[in-house]
């Protein structure tokens, strides 16, 4: 009888553990299919996305870096173009992701729980929208590839850390 008890006490436990809500999700990959894999997702350690730096020409977005609490992530994509920096506020965070792409990504804009709309690039391309699947997550991170240009995007969704002492 124990024995039956113990064993019904552990399906519980599995089986709550089994139904815990997710938090993460995943939106992408947009643009195409050169360049060379990226991925910030060490980075989300350092804190939550405080500031953007994204580098535009006439027809592409050519390189992107995210600052992750206090610390920058390594810079990807081309040197040509101007660079554009824009700092959160604190405790904003990136809520929706849209953009355009054909062959490379040509425009993206960042969209904030504070209503901000932060855009980079030109409209033209196919479109894409990107949202978290699950309720109160953010964008935590950034990955996609990319060479002489950003050739695609791919956005990560997750609960905004709870403690963040470097932010």
């Amino acid at each position: 009888m124990l024995t039956v008890a113990l064993l019904a006490l552990l399906c519980a436990s599995a089986s709550a553990n089994a139904i815990q809500a997710r938090s993460s999700s995943y939106s992408g990959e947009y643009g195409g299919g050169g360049g060379k894999r990226f991925s910030h997702s060490g980075n989300q350690l350092d804190g939550p996305i405080t500031a953007l730096r994204v580098r535009v020409n006439n027809y592409y977005i050519v390189g992107l870096q995210v600052r992750y609490g206090r610390v920058w992530s390594d810079y990807v994509g081309g040197r040509s173009g101007d660079l554009e920096e824009i700092f959160l506020h604190p405790g904003e965070s990136v809520i929706q992701v849209s953009g355009k792409y054909k062959g490379y990504l040509k425009k993206v804009v960042f969209v904030t729980d504070k209503g901000r709309y932060l855009a980079f690039g030109k409209d033209s391309g196919t479109s894409f929208n990107a949202v978290p699947l699950h309720p109160n997550t953010v964008l935590r991170f950034i990955s996609g590839r990319s060479g002489s240009v950003i050739d695609a995007i791919g956005l990560h969704w997750d609960v905004y850390p709870s403690i963040c002492s470097s932010c």
